[in-house]
């Protein structure tokens, strides 16, 4: 995966919240940024396919944006931020198994209907008669 991160930009911006005095002079937030259309690591389909998983992620321009402002230090976020989109883009990867419908079996099928004819006959022993 090391010539995907070479992909990335990063952009730093001042953490927002409490922190003291550091944290109104000293950019630690970091922001990673992916465009995906123009990515030379995957082909077509798997720039699809990311695109339709992650589309509630990606902007109008077709940037994946990520802020991180976990640590106190640029680094740790920067490092942190790059794991995280590399964790999103390999999620978004994953294809799921078809779901093949089955039937149910014979016994099964006798099974639930006895089980539902004994639940009737208990509901009818229980009503009142003259």
């Amino acid at each position: 995966m090391k010539n995907f991160t070479t992909e990335l930009t990063y952009k730093t911006s001042r953490s927002s919240g409490a922190g003291g005095q550091n944290v109104n002079k000293v950019e630690t937030s970091v922001t990673v940024l992916w465009k995906v259309e123009e990515s030379q690591f995957f082909n077509e389909e798997e720039k699809k396919l990311i695109q339709s998983k992650l589309k509630n992620r990606i902007n109008q321009e077709g940037t994946l944006q990520l802020t991180v402002s976990e640590s106190r230090t640029q680094l740790k976020n920067k490092k942190a931020a790059t794991e995280k989109i590399l964790e999103i883009v390999n999620k978004s990867l994953i294809k799921p198994k078809p779901r093949k419908a089955t039937k149910p079996s014979k016994s099964q099928i006798e099974k639930r209907i006895k089980q539902k004819k004994q639940h009737s006959e208990k509901k009818e022993n229980r009503k009142f008669r003259y």
